[in-house]
């Protein structure tokens, strides 16, 4: 479960351009930084125990005020190496981190990285990384909307392996592999030995497009049980205004049915999202999506036509200081089957209101 973060926490680490060495010399080499994301949520649904759907991990408590992220991070950049150890706490960490072990539950990155080229932008990366897919991130102020997209929810947030990445001089194209240790994993499951594998390329042609390609390819369960999955996530994001963005988005995977089948079940999911910027404080922004997933490939519902469901939401974002901002966001769903819970029974529709207060420093 998703997605590649471009935060001010991350100092270049995915898109670094050529700096001289006097620039870097000139920069502290050791940064801290932190994160808090407040949150309140009222499903209409009106869930009992509070906790909402089991295919959102994010903002996914009911009708009371909680953490969804916070985070502390320690920053470390010179010319030839660069380290991350990030610390997390929140709903967010006990809902998304729940299959890890405990030691590692509260960790959201914690990676080192060698230049290895001395006049190109050359870099291998390894350890616990923000993944390479989507585009959406779990830091919620660097979203176009509050909550995520179904398709961000439910692909890698995170990832741990190794990753070569390389940059052009003019930081225009970004290229890299990576050798992971599965879908969002950090230790594998039990009985795992395969390694996963996965590709990033992006094109900047300029500040205001960036075109983005994304895979992963492996198998995350048991080797006896053992099925490849292969994704691929597309996206392209528009600043076609001064006001206004846009954020074109395609996710699309293929399972094997049995192990060593060769017959898959698919799923996808087309994203629409976008932006305007009323002033220098509110915004306002809205998501159209789509997830098909037949089969209970991903979001498994034990129901005649899987999970195949529209979702749609407008928010409305005030930029109460340049580092502090509330925002009020109206989603809903809309599904083929009964899919979504509602108290002790199950509905085709869920509807909810969410606010949250982020600040960062």
């Amino acid at each position: 479960m998703k997605k590649y973060i471009i935060t001010a926490f991350i100092l270049g680490v995915f898109f670094p351009k050529a700096q001289s060495s006097d620039s870097l010399a000139a920069q502290p080499k050791i940064s801290f930084s932190a994160y808090a994301e407040l949150f309140y949520t009222y499903d209409f649904n009106e869930p009992a125990n509070h906790l909402r759907q089991n295919f959102l991990y994010s903002y996914n408590r009911h009708n009371e005020v909680n953490l969804n992220l916070g985070l502390i991070k320690a920053a470390y950049q010179d010319k030839n190496m660069r380290a991350n150890l990030a610390l997390m706490a929140g709903t967010y960490a006990q809902d998304n981190l729940a299959a890890e072990q405990d030691a590692l539950r509260y960790v959201n990155e914690a990676n080192i990285g060698i230049k290895i080229s001395k006049n190109k932008n050359l870099w291998i990366d390894a350890g616990i990384m923000p993944s390479h897919i989507g585009w959406e991130s779990a830091i919620g102020k660097d979203n176009i909307n509050l909550t995520r997209s179904l398709a961000a929810e439910n692909s890698p947030y995170f990832e741990t392996g190794t990753k070569i990445s390389y940059t052009t001089d003019n930081g225009k194209w970004m290229v890299s592999g990576m050798v992971l240790n599965g879908w969002q994993r950090i230790a594998k499951p039990e009985g795992n030995q395969s390694l996963s594998f996965g590709h990033q390329l992006t094109y900047k042609p300029n500040d205001k497009i960036t075109l983005n390609s994304s895979s992963f390819i492996g198998n995350d369960k048991p080797q006896k049980d053992k099925k490849m999955r292969y994704f691929h996530d597309l996206f392209g994001s528009f600043q076609l205004t001064d006001q206004f963005s846009t954020t074109l988005g395609f996710d699309i995977g293929a399972e094997q049915k049995e192990k060593g089948s060769e017959n898959y079940n698919l799923w996808y999911s087309p994203n629409i999202l976008m932006k305007y910027q009323l002033n220098d404080q509110w915004a306002l922004a809205g998501r159209l999506e789509y997830y098909n997933d037949e089969n209970g490939v991903i979001i498994s519902t034990g129901t005649p036509n899987g999970f195949q469901t529209f979702g749609y939401s407008l928010n409305l974002d005030y930029a109460i200081f340049k580092n502090v901002v509330f925002r009020t966001e109206a989603r809903g769903f809309t599904s083929k089957d009964a899919v979504f819970m509602k108290n002790d029974n199950f509905s085709k529709g869920n509807f909810f209101i969410t606010t949250s207060l982020a600040a960062w420093f």
